[in-house]
């Protein structure tokens, strides 16, 4: 009897230890992780719903973390370039390193949006690659999630077609939402709105929705009072319905506008864990939309 029970107990920690330690940057990529890697991945997310993806300190903590991952699962577009490369060098793991299979970018499965024609620090915060917030477009969990699936097969080789097929009903449950979404955001499709911070161009691509202007006069710089009254002259003949801010944005310029436009202020979750609604990707979308829905009537 106790032969059969170390047995099992050395089982137990064997599969224990044959779980991928996955690295997230984000919510939404942990999440993603989680939904195709299930009992096989061990996730870590370094930053929560609240905190601005831009703005991350590459704290000991977090290389800690980074030497005993297998697999790291970022945006790219360099959304993290001002902390992650700092914790992957310090990290000194050599698996996770750029260019390595335990490397993985879901804005390269992507088609980028808003790619700059030149580039100069005077024109704000720019991003080489195009605006790095693709996951405020649900129809890119698919391609994201494929790409994710193929790569934790590659690392996990043993444990691939449990990847594939946690992918594929992953993908079957996604596609019933996304249909479900369209049909709810239809009255979305053609208005006008105002954006805070540019977070959202992805988001508009996918449901119709009209940008005419964002708070900021350049990206990631904060309005100043004279500029947005000259926003809110220069939206007027447009009448905007909402202006929208991300989770993690200041909310001042957002409320100030809505006082003087005369427009409700919404505040979108952007990332799971953005409010206390979006506690998955599915309950993310829903929770987007009936916001959405609710400032437009």
């Amino acid at each position: 009897m106790k032969r059969i029970i170390f047995l099992l107990l050395g089982l137990l920690s064997l599969s224990a230890h044959a779980d991928l330690k996955i690295f997230a940057t984000v919510p939404e990529w942990g999440a993603l992780t989680k939904e195709i890697g299930g009992r096989r991945v061990d996730v870590f997310t370094a930053t929560g719903g609240m905190q601005d993806p831009h703005h991350v300190e590459a704290k000991p903590s977090l290389i800690a973390r980074m030497r005993s991952a297998d697999l790291i699962v970022a945006t790219g577009a360099e959304l993290e370039v001002g902390w992650l490369p700092v914790v992957v060098r310090d990290s000194g793991n050599p698996r996770v390193q750029p260019g390595q299979p335990g490397y993985f970018e879901a804005s390269k499965s992507v088609r980028m949006l808003e790619v700059p024609t030149r580039l100069d620090r005077a024109d704000g915060d720019v991003h080489a690659g195009g605006n790095p917030h693709i996951q405020t477009d649900a129809r890119i969990f698919l391609k994201v999630g494929d790409a994710l699936a193929t790569r934790l097969g590659q690392l996990d080789a043993g444990n691939a077609a449990e990847y594939r097929a946690n992918y594929a009903a992953f993908a079957e449950r996604w596609k019933a939402s996304l249909a479900k979404w369209e049909a709810a955001a239809a009255p979305l499709r053609g208005i006008n709105v105002v954006t805070q911070h540019k977070a959202f161009p992805y988001l508009y691509d996918w449901l119709g929705i009209v940008e005419v202007d964002t708070l900021e006069p350049k990206p990631g710089v904060e309005p100043s009072v004279a500029y947005l009254s000259q926003v809110v002259a220069n939206v007027q003949a447009k009448k905007p319905r909402m202006v929208i801010r991300a989770a993690w944005n200041s909310p001042r310029p957002s409320e100030w506008f809505a006082d003087h436009a005369h427009v409700p202020a919404v505040v979108l979750p952007f990332t799971v864990g953005g409010d206390d609604q979006a506690k998955d990707l599915f309950s993310l979308f829903d929770d987007t939309i009936a916001l959405l829905l609710k400032a437009s009537r």
